[in-house]
């Protein structure tokens, strides 16, 4: 970081110049050192301005000849049709910048809640993180919520104060808000100068000596010194500035640089993508302040049969241990995937071992393959330039793996390993779907098995009872983003409503009697049975008694009329649904000496089942589900409100560590459909829930 009072904007930063700093922008950069890296993923609210400040920077240092446009669809960040239609990045992407000797590998990720699982991927290939907060707009409660999952972890941050250059933006403000929701160790370390033609360095006088370009000047620099000694590890200095001495600028540089490498010192550093103010001291902080990936402690590992193993180092040198962070299908080159690697080197033409665990529950089985490494990538954006190797630290792409999906693991051959995977978000919005004939069914079978390989997010579902496919997405805009995918595969589908599996079972007594009796020349089919139907109590399934007298029934025939009872049950005797919590009792019947078989017996269970429905009547049961609701304490009585609302049964609430509430509750599954999205907006995007299967319960007139 410089020491420098104020900084200029240099000619190309901002649009328009980008000529005259452009460097070579078809060749991949190269890392050797990982003490050269930074990996530093853009959060924030979407609309921030993320993708323009990559942008910016990608002009900046030459990557680019031109900043592209959001509303174009041109931007190096927002490649994929989705993003393009929607005007807002929906998977995150990975732009390398080369400040100096230093390799900075920008990852702008979605700041839309929908795309969390993509923001979790780019915060898991990066070392640190940019807060991006518009100086026009307030900061939102998911903003908020993310900065606490990574002070949880302890992950160095900096807030990035964008559209400096709006007419609305109000620098000021701005601060007061960061330090209102992130809390007090967010301190500017710059000010705007006079008619925002550049940045003013709060531990520097002035260059031009004027403190009106400095506005609170003397307060701002107290406050940074201060917050600068608080993290310091010199207990002398307080003593020392509190006695009136003037503490070398060097040496607090130097405690800076260390507080937000540690993550417990925040810099906030106000820019604007437009016209470049801020980018030259914001590339001094990415590579003098964010840590390299050497002082980042790399992801547990474990070997295959999930037995722990010694933490690996940052050592390209080390045992080859990298993570596939995103994957995607390109007409061209096949699977690509996006990996960051944690330990040892990536080459060419190298063995590797490819491996998945954990997501079998979504339809990700766990799968181990052994692949051959044949092409190697640097990603910018969706372009790729081929390199020979990918060094521990850095991030690289893959292209034709066959296995890999993303949160694999990628190790060697020889020496393989599984890296414990990130906490992935539950997806809990149903989308039923169905192709619109019988050839796009088939079509649709093989590409979603593709579009669920690059989207750990997204659950499958064939469910057993409708014989619907349910895609559980994080919300619409995800919906929408995996159905333009099918469809830009060529799938013709639709979407329809999704059934809820209901159950029927009996409200009372019944007897039913089974007369399956037909001749047609030589072996005929005769089947009798009369049987006593009862109601059991919820969740005690099915019981089938024999009180035949007389052996007016042969015991091989009693099992047919038994798995003929079982297989109507499944079938439904009102709604199509199937039956459950009964007890069939066989009372009585007739055979036939030589028309008499194993199937005639079956149909007569199956016609019996079906009379006695006919003689009482049939209770229509539908699913409740156990809901964990997670919201801050202000929130906690609308969504209580809310549940009432939805038949819900409140049954407790328990307070969190972090001002907020878990609420229990019982709901019918019927409610909970759209409940993600209403939850959302609800609570101001800060609201979640877990839900599980509970029981059955009678449905309501």
């Amino acid at each position: 970081m410089s020491a420098k009072g104020t900084r200029e904007t240099p000619r190309g930063a901002g649009p328009g110049m980008p000529e005259t700093r452009r460097g070579d922008a078809g060749a991949a950069l190269a890392a050797r050192d990982p003490s050269r890296l930074r990996n530093v993923a853009l959060v924030g609210h979407s609309g921030a301005g993320k993708s323009m400040l990559v942008e910016a920077l990608l002009a900046a240092t030459g990557a680019i000849t031109r900043m592209g446009s959001i509303s174009e669809g041109t931007t190096v960040s927002d490649s994929d049709p989705s993003a393009v239609h929607q005007q807002r990045s929906v998977t995150m992407s990975v732009a390398p910048i080369l400040v100096g000797d230093i390799k900075v590998n920008l990852i702008d990720t979605p700041g839309y809640t929908d795309f969390t699982g993509e923001l979790r991927a780019g915060l898991r290939a990066a070392d640190a993180a940019l807060f991006v907060v518009s100086a026009v707009d307030g900061i939102d409660a998911a903003t908020i919520a993310l900065w606490g999952e990574c002070e949880r972890v302890r992950m160095p941050r900096a807030v990035v104060l964008s559209k400096l250059d709006h007419p609305r933006a109000d620098f000021r403000a701005a601060v007061v808000r960061c330090q209102e929701a992130f809390g007090e160790s967010v301190l500017p370390l710059y000010v705007p100068a006079v008619g925002n033609t550049g940045l003013v360095g709060i531990l520097n006088a002035p260059a031009d000596g004027d403190p009106s370009s400095m506005p609170d000047g003397e307060e701002a620099r107290g406050n940074l010194i201060e917050g600068i000694i608080a993290e310091s590890e010199d207990e002398t200095l307080m003593d020392r500035y509190l006695g009136g001495e003037e503490l070398p600028l060097a040496d607090l540089i130097k405690d800076l640089e260390t507080a937000v490498a540690r993550g417990s010192f925040f810099p906030v550093i106000p820019t604007s993508a437009e016209t470049g103010v801020g980018l030259p001291e914001l590339m001094a902080l990415l590579t003098d302040a964010l840590p390299s990936p050497v002082e980042r402690i790399t992801p547990a590992v474990m070997k295959l049969d999930g037995s722990p193993m010694k933490p690996l180092e940052c050592d390209p040198a080390g045992r080859l241990a990298a993570e596939v962070v995103r994957t995607t299908v390109d007409p061209f080159l096949g699977r690509v995937c996006l990996v960051r690697v944690f330990s040892g080197t990536l080459r060419e033409d190298s063995a590797i071992h490819v491996g998945g665990r954990g997501l079998a529950d979504r339809g990700h089985e766990d799968h181990d393959a052994d692949e051959r490494v044949t092409h190697l990538y640097s990603p910018v954006g969706s372009s790729l330039k081929a390199v020979p190797q990918c060094i521990a630290g850095d991030i690289c792409a893959i292209s034709k793996l066959a296995s890999a999906e993303t949160g694999d693991t990628v190790s060697d051959r020889e020496a393989p390993l599984l890296i414990e995977t990130w906490n992935m978000p539950e997806p809990l919005m149903p989308i039923a779907i169905e192709g619109a004939s019988r050839s796009d069914e088939d079509a649709l079978a093989k590409s979603i098995g593709k579009v669920a390989a690059a989207d750990p997010t997204l659950r499958l579902e064939r469910n057993q009872d409708t014989h619907q496919l349910i895609l559980w997405c994080m919300g619409e805009a995800h919906a929408e983003v995996v159905l333009d995918r099918l469809r830009g595969q060529g799938v013709k589908l639709q979407t329809v409503d999704v059934i809820t599996p209901l159950r029927e079972t009996f409200a009372g007594k019944a007897v039913g009697h089974g007369r399956h009796v037909k001749q047609s020349g030589g072996h005929g089919q005769f089947a009798i049975c009369d049987i006593e139907v009862e109601p059991l109590a919820r969740g005690e399934g099915f019981a089938f008694t024999d009180r035949i007298v007389g052996g007016a029934i042969p015991a091989t025939f009693v099992t047919s009329v038994e798995k003929g009872v079982r297989s109507q049950m499944l079938k439904g005797v009102s709604a199509g649904f199937p039956v459950v919590d009964i007890k069939v009792t066989l009372v009585g019947g007739k055979t036939h000496s030589v028309d008499s078989s194993d199937a005639a017996f079956q149909a007569a269970g199956a016609l019996a089942l079906r009379e006695a429905a006919a003689a009482t009547k049939i209770q229509l049961l539908e699913p409740v589900s156990s809901v964990v609701i997670s919201v801050p304490d202000e929130y906690v009585g609308s969504v209580m409100s809310d549940l009432s609302g939805r038949r819900g049964r409140v049954t407790g609430t328990t307070a969190t560590d972090a001002e907020g509430t878990d609420i229990s509750a019982e709901v019918p599954d019927q409610e909970l459909v759209r409940y993600a999205i209403e939850l959302r907006a609800l609570t101001a995007g800060t609201g979640r829930f877990r839900r599980s299967y509970l029981r059955h319960e009678p449905l309501p007139k």
